[in-house]
């Protein structure tokens, strides 16, 4: 039976889930401000959304087109600068970092720089911004984005973001904060963890209707897979509601 919501809003909400209340959320744009204003509207209302551009804590009346849009200000705490943004962060103040990403490989290594060489790509993406920064500091990023054989890979062509970069202790001999990096990867086919030792992607749970093999089948690395998989809880009808009053225009969200 073909459910009411569309796997975006699936996406949303189970993100939006992973948001606690009373903790700090480093936001970058897109589907990231979507779930981090869904979990401040149910169930983290004391959840503090931060933005590059320097809005603080904003209480957010629709979806901003960028991270530096007047409305990442409303009824903000602080319209401070992105030098105190990226301060907070570097000073370990900042629980959670939410990116988007264009290519992950199997330790969390985010790439929005470039497609195929760096001097002469098949593709020029939009680069670090703050990602970089938020990947590197917060102490737990969470990564949304969509899953096939091409976004997933066994090495990304260029590290924009770093995860655990070549395994357990790369972070910290390459002079990161020891106990942060990668926490969660959400696709439209599951979510998914790093495995304690060895910190490659790990399986948690699968999305209503997907199978273990259309996980592995659209990923260019072998993905570790549990034992046991748990599966999301689909949107309710209010979180629905909820999302399109976010994003009115579907944006983010779509119609």
């Amino acid at each position: 039976m073909r459910e009411e919501y569309t796997p975006t809003e699936l996406l949303a909400c189970v993100a939006a889930k992973m948001l606690e209340d009373r903790k700090s959320v480093f936001v970058g744009t897109g589907l990231p401000m979507v779930a981090s204003m869904l979990a401040q509207r149910t169930h983290a209302p004391n959840l503090l959304i931060i933005f590059e551009a320097g809005g603080m804590g904003p209480q957010v009346p629709v979806l901003p087109i960028s991270v530096g849009d007047s409305r990442t200000f409303h009824k903000a705490v602080a319209a401070s600068s992105m030098h105190d943004v990226m301060s907070l962060c570097q000073g370990g103040y900042l629980d959670y970092g939410f990116l988007g990403s264009a290519m992950i490989d199997a330790y969390g290594n985010i790439n929005t720089t470039v497609i195929g060489d760096h001097d002469a790509p098949k593709v020029r993406l939009p680069g670090s911004g703050g990602a970089n920064d938020v990947g590197s500091f917060c102490w737990r990023t969470i990564i949304t984005m969509r899953q096939d054989a091409s976004r997933f890979v066994e090495k990304v062509d260029f590290i924009t973001t770093p995860g655990y970069l070549d395994g357990p202790g790369a972070r910290e001999r390459a002079g990161l904060p020891q106990d942060t990096g990668p926490y969660r990867v959400i696709t439209q086919l599951g979510v998914y963890d790093f495995h304690e030792e060895t910190k490659r992607l790990r399986l948690m749970a699968l999305h209503p209707g997907i199978t273990v093999e259309e996980v592995q089948n659209n990923s260019g690395f072998e993905i570790i897979i549990p034992q046991r998989v748990e599966v999301t809880e689909p949107p309710t009808p209010e979180e629905r509601r909820l999302l399109h009053e976010i994003d009115p225009t579907g944006m983010a969200i779509g119609k």
